[in-house]
């Protein structure tokens, strides 16, 4: 089973452009890192990963590591792979989208289903707000301080 984060965006009905973000390795985010980023149009994160990657190909090219500037390139993508879901989810909350949850499934068709089906139930099931108290702090008691080392005051002291 697949773990897929539901995002809302802030619309009066979120279900019908709800995303379904898969929590895992991409592929192709690993491959192509710009692209992947440039295709979910996450343009500040495309262009970091640019940036890094030639970044890192240009410090290995003068730091005299030869052939391994592709390696240290290719770092980036790794990390993109591993970490692409996350920073996908971080994007469209900064976009003001909201996390509705996490649904399991076995493809994002079955996850889609899954999502508008428990959506349904929670909304049919109205709960009633819950009522919190207000907080209040009452005035701590004026106590003597004990003693500086220990644990335990002193025997006849106030």
């Amino acid at each position: 089973m697949t773990s897929f984060v539901v995002m809302e965006p802030p619309l009066r009905d979120p279900a019908e452009k709800a995303v379904l973000v898969r929590d895992g390795f991409h592929f192709f985010g690993f491959l192509v890192p710009f692209v992947w980023f440039a295709f979910h149009r996450m343009w500040r994160e495309a262009i970091i990963a640019l940036v890094a990657a030639v970044a890192l190909s240009v410090a290995g090219a003068y730091a005299g590591f030869g052939g391994a500037t592709g390696w240290l390139s290719l770092l980036v993508g790794i990390y993109v792979g591993l970490e692409g879901a996350a920073l996908r989810i971080a994007s469209l909350k900064r976009a003001d989208w909201n996390e509705w949850g996490v649904v399991e499934a076995q493809s994002a068709a079955d996850a889609e289903i899954r999502y508008l089906a428990d959506r349904d139930v929670i909304a049919e099931a109205k709960t009633p707000p819950r009522v919190i108290a207000p907080w209040s702090r009452s005035a701590p008691a004026a106590r003597h301080s004990g003693p500086a080392l220990g644990l335990f005051g002193y025997p006849g002291a106030k």
